[in-house]
């Protein structure tokens, strides 16, 4: 038994061949997890910027009140968002018509142009605001089309660890970011410190543009778009077999079919054709909702205020001075890699989707009530020392930080992507990550105003991110199945659609499916 067998336990894993674990598709989905860096470090470097003092010079704001300097911030921090937001969903055309691989090749492009726009602005907030829009333009575009293009790419049996990784390569870009900060703010003087921050932006889209260059194009975009021959080569290579090899027959069998299904549902393949199939079909219907809850959700735990603003968080629950608070920032991002990892290797493809988001919902909400009990009843004071029950309540914001990348940070991503029908995967993983960035952008912008409106120091901004993770509990109860160590094309038998026996029975099976894929039921219809 392999190593990678002893730490995933599911069916596939017991069943398909093991040449198709190759390096090949460990290098595809890193280069393309680069899109993830790339908003991480955007996350990470913004908010230790705003904290600088030669950037609040240089932008003539330092002397502003509380309410006005939280205002600028907050238009700062979400002008990226609102690029991000138009991104992801003009990625879905793009990303249907000239492919996967070249449109995050453009994301890169904006992503960078954008990075040398907020570098050059010279205390210009007109320039950093254009920068910053354009940039979000290229992060709202690859965070739409990297999740896309690995589980189309990835064996089923470890899908989750693959596309997962774009949530480590964000805490990754994000820790990398903080420590970026605190090493500006030690060694470097005047303006080079937010300008050497704001250029490094960049290098994430350089690593993006370089490793699409070298990948392959999505083997199911290929066969979307009757590129069969090329399609057939395509996941050969990916999967390290010959192309006649049973395995790879059947999945390509099994592409063809579904292909082949969803057209007779609703024929047509443009914009209203997909509209019309996606909202009228029940279990079509029923995965747009589900993915759209989960990132409403996702932002909703609270997660992207601590990595918008952790320097002034951290101020606010007593570490007073600059330098501490962007090295508890640093830790704060060490946490969430080590983290993140910890769940990819272990828990992603063996415990699962379900499980992860259950047990951190609470866990998520406790830790955020504990800091805002602590902020309302025992607040710490300027000048003072931070008190025991403010220590534990910085290591709740790092547990906070560890229980999101065991259940809400990657789950929400492997999630969106896998379920949709072949058809439909690039529409409803842009209209997950729209929702994402629509709520990503609510949260990044009343955060700072919550901090200094909602109760004194901002205590009821815990008890409302907290009362939501909470309630994220009972959303996945009810309306979130498993779907660990399921091919992409068998998730019908798991939502439902319309009857699926028909397909079952001309579909040929893919060698080592399990009995539970290959006997889909007589009819699945859910409303």
């Amino acid at each position: 038994m392999t190593l990678l067998a002893k730490i995933v336990k599911n069916d596939a894993m017991k069943t398909d061949p093991q040449e198709i674990y190759n390096w090949r598709v460990y290098v595809l989905s890193c280069s393309a997890c680069f899109a993830g860096a790339l908003f991480g470090m955007d996350i990470g470097i913004i908010g230790g910027v705003l904290k600088l003092d030669t950037f609040q010079n240089k932008f003539g704001y330092h002397g502003f009140s509380k309410s006005a300097k939280a205002d600028l911030e907050a238009n700062i921090v979400s002008t990226l968002q609102a690029g991000c937001f138009v991104g992801s969903l003009a990625a879905f055309w793009f990303a249907d018509r000239i492919g996967r691989k070249p449109s995050l090749c453009w994301a890169a492009l904006l992503a960078l142009i954008g990075t040398v726009f907020q570098a050059a602005s010279s205390g210009k907030l007109e320039a950093m605001y254009v920068g910053r829009f354009i940039a979000g333009l290229g992060v709202g575009a690859a965070s739409m089309l990297n999740p896309l293009y690995t589980s189309e790419n990835a064996p089923r049996a470890i899908r989750g660890a693959l596309t997962g990784l774009y949530q480590l390569f964000i805490v990754s870009g994000v820790c990398i970011a903080y420590w970026i900060n605190y090493g500006n703010l030690l060694h470097a003087k005047g303006d080079t410190q937010w300008i050497t921050s704001l250029a490094l932006q960049g290098l994430p889209a350089v690593c993006l543009l370089l490793g699409m260059i070298v990948s392959n194009e999505s083997p199911r975009y290929l066969a979307k778009s009757d590129q069969w021959e090329k399609a057939a080569v395509t996941l050969a290579k990916v999967r390290n077999l010959p192309e006649t090899h049973e395995y790879v027959q059947a999945e390509l069998t099994e592409i063809r079919d579904q292909l082949e299904y969803e057209a007779r549902l609703i024929a047509g393949s443009g914009f209203w054709d997909l509209q019309r199939e996606m909202w009228t079909i029940p279990g079509n219907r029923n995965r747009a909702l589900i993915s759209i809850g989960l990132m409403v959700c996702q932002q909703m735990t609270g997660t992207n205020a601590i990595n918008y603003y952790a320097p002034q968080i951290f101020t606010n629950l007593g570490l007073s001075s600059t330098e501490s608070g962007l090295f508890a920032t640093g830790i704060y991002g060490i946490v969430k890699i080590v983290a993140c990892s910890a769940f990819l290797t272990f828990a992603a493809d063996s415990l699962g989707r379900r499980k992860s988001l259950l047990w951190t919902s609470i866990a998520q909400g406790m830790a955020m009530y504990y800091i805002g009990f602590y902020v309302r009843f025992d607040p710490p004071k300027a000048g003072a020392d931070v008190p025991p029950a403010g220590y534990v309540a910085i290591v709740m914001i790092f547990l906070f930080a560890a229980f999101f990348q065991f259940g809400w940070g990657p789950v929400c991503w492997i999630y969106v992507s896998e379920i949709p029908t072949a058809r439909l995967r690039a529409l409803n993983v842009a209209m997950a990550a729209a929702t994402q960035w629509l709520f990503n952008f609510v949260v990044a912008r009343a955060t700072p105003n919550m901090m200094v409106t909602v109760g004194k120091q901002g205590y009821g901004t815990y008890f409302i991110y907290g009362s939501f993770c909470f309630s994220m509990f009972f959303f996945t109860w009810f309306f979130v199945p498993e779907t660990k160590g399921v091919s992409l094309e068998k998730m019908d038998d798991i939502f439902g659609s319309v009857n699926v026996k028909e397909r079952d029975v001309e579909s040929p099976d893919m060698p080592g499916r399990t009995s539970g894929e290959k006997n889909g039921a007589e009819v699945v219809t859910k409303e």
